[in-house]
């Protein structure tokens, strides 16, 4: 019976291999056969890891959590796209369907000085993590929470915060841009808090502690690409770079 009839189809992976961030790595050969159309990509990762397994070989290390959509944990590079070919989507959520049986795949991990790798393809995101802990909170404490409408809040500024605030931190903005720039990621923070009230008690020394934790992990400049937009699965405009930069600058004008 062949794949047309029965809706499996094969691939010829090439997945980067690397035992830790010391060692060499290389791009390594699989082929996976049986795989659903409408398998999510990283089902397909583990049917292959299944077989290696059966024959007594190190699976590949990915990364998952939720497989929603949600955690941000899924990230790896397909075909030189950060989460793949379908705009606005995680990997957890590309289905087999958008690759032809018998296609090539190339799957690699993010790349980038602040992204050290742990292994194949798993990368270590913690400087993310020390970003927002420079700055990407609200440290008001207001007891317990208030009554909904106590604080009347504009529905284009509730639904502007919102759209910044649906940033993941999967870091697709950093292994897109020829910079390895966190400026989307940091801006979509900064812009959240900057838009509502709760988040004024920080806002003239926010910018200016994230942006310096962001330049000591090492994350490069923003030099205006736009492949940062391009590649982010929740479709974060690059509008926030610009309330970035803006708030910076308010930063170091309010000392």
């Amino acid at each position: 019976m062949t794949s047309a009839t029965n809706g499996t189809r094969s691939y010829t992976l090439r997945i980067w291999r690397q035992s830790d961030n010391a060692s060499p790595g290389a791009l390594v050969e699989y082929r996976v056969e049986d795989i659903d159309a409408q398998m999510s990509f990283l089902e397909m990762l583990d049917h292959l890891n299944d077989t290696l397994e059966r024959k007594g070989e190190l699976p590949v290390a990915f990364e998952s959590d939720c497989r929603e959509g949600i955690c941000g944990m899924c990230g790896i590079v397909i075909d030189g796209r950060p989460h793949g070919p379908v705009p606005n989507l995680t990997t957890c959520g590309l289905r087999m369907r958008e690759f032809e049986s018998g296609a090539t795949i190339t799957i690699e991990p993010f790349r980038a000085s602040a992204f050290p790798l742990v292994r194949d393809l798993v990368v270590d995101r913690s400087s993310f993590d020390r970003v927002m802990q420079a700055g990407g909170y609200v440290s008001v404490n207001c007891g317990q929470a208030p009554e909904a409408n106590a604080m009347p809040i504009g529905k284009d500024v509730a639904e502007a915060a919102m759209d910044s605030a649906a940033c993941i931190g999967c870091g697709a903005c950093v292994a897109s841009c020829p910079n390895a720039s966190a400026s989307l990621f940091v801006g979509a923070k900064i812009r959240q808090f900057a838009l509502l009230p709760q988040g004024q008690a920080e806002r003239t020394r926010r910018a200016r502690r994230m942006v310096a934790v962001m330049d000591q992990e090492g994350f490069g400049d923003c030099s205006n690409h736009g492949e940062c937009e391009a590649a982010c699965p929740k479709a974060i405009s690059i509008e926030n770079i610009a309330v970035l930069r803006r708030e910076y600058l308010r930063t170091l004008v309010r000392r």
